[in-house]
Formats: C-alpha cells, structure tokens, sequence
C-alpha cells in the first residue's frame, strides 16, 4: 500500500510539474526549437505511457533506494544523476541522429531532466517517510 501511495504521489508531481515547465514556462522555447518536429497535438496514450515508465524508474532506481537508506540527500543525488543520465541519453542520441537538433535544446533539456527527477525522488522520499510514521 506505501508503494501505491508513493508512486501515485510522484507521478502526480512529475505531471503537474512537468507540464508546468513543457505547456508554461518553457513552452515557446521548445515550440521554437522544435517546429519542425513537433506534432499539432500531443499524443497522450503514448505521453502517460511514458510518465508511467519514467516515474517507475525513479521509483525503483532512486526512492527506494534512499528510503531503505533513511537518506534525502541520496534521494536528491541519485534523482539529479537518474534525470542527467536518462535526459542526456535522449537528447544526445537525438543531436547525433537528428538533422538540425538544436545544442542549446538538449542543454536546457538535460538541465531541467536533472532538476524534475530531483524534485520527484524528493518527493517520493518525502511521502514515503511521511506515510510510514
């Protein structure tokens, strides 16, 4: 039951936060980086098919890790290293693959891939602590 909890905790997070930063913040730079590869409405079936794998991989690769650690500091370390690596993997492959990905694209990408997981291993680390007094 802790683990539904925690999880449901940080997808809910990793949604709300995300989507601030891609359809707010962030939204004419991605829509300017992108143009010419960006679909006219976003295929959701497929994007939640992401969130619930990605969150999944925090989850198992860095919340319960640092749980079983009693560590928030490693909740937020293995967050930022878990969202540079798997950011940098799709943004790099994508600049070798892709013609005329942008560099500045996959900085600022890699850069908030490393601060999202952050913040949604903290907050599972948190809701599990929280959850299990």
């Amino acid at each position: 039951m802790l683990t539904i909890q925690v999880y449901v905790a940080m997808f809910l997070c990793f949604l709300a936060t995300d989507l601030l930063w891609l359809g707010v913040i962030a939204r004419g730079f991605y829509q300017k980086q992108l143009r010419f590869l960006l679909r006219p409405t976003t295929n959701w079936p497929v994007a939640i098919l992401f969130y619930v794998i990605y969150v999944t991989g925090i989850f198992v690769f860095v919340v319960s890790p640092a749980l079983q650690a009693d560590s928030y500091r490693k909740a937020l370390a293995l967050g930022a290293f878990f969202g540079f690596v798997t950011y940098s993997t799709y943004d790099l492959t994508n600049q070798a693959t892709v013609k005329g990905w942008p560099g500045i694209l996959s900085v600022v990408d890699i850069c908030w891939g490393t601060v999202l997981c952050s913040i949604v291993a903290l907050t599972g680390y948190l809701t599990g602590t929280w959850l299990s007094v």
